[in-house]
């Protein structure tokens, strides 16, 4: 069996409607200029509150990135 070698990047994605909204809005921009991402985690859910009322969920998480070599360029 190979050993892997994994690369976390950190993403905050943020939005209007809910936490699932959020997580996909990160996921799909990180996924235009990242390569290989097959995990990630929910580290931090947080909101803005305006007026007594939930303005905007955020969520914070690591992505995990398989990196396919050591010379690869992930980015």
């Amino acid at each position: 069996m190979s050993d892997h070698v994994y690369k976390v990047v950190e993403l905050v994605g943020s939005s209007e409607s809910s936490i699932e909204d959020a997580i996909q809005t990160a996921i799909k921009r990180a996924g235009q200029t990242l390569r290989n991402l097959h995990w990630f985690e929910v580290v931090q859910t947080r909101g803005h509150i305006e007026n007594g009322e939930i303005r905007h969920y955020q969520y914070s998480r690591p992505a995990l990135l398989w990196m396919t070599s050591l010379h690869s360029n992930i980015y």
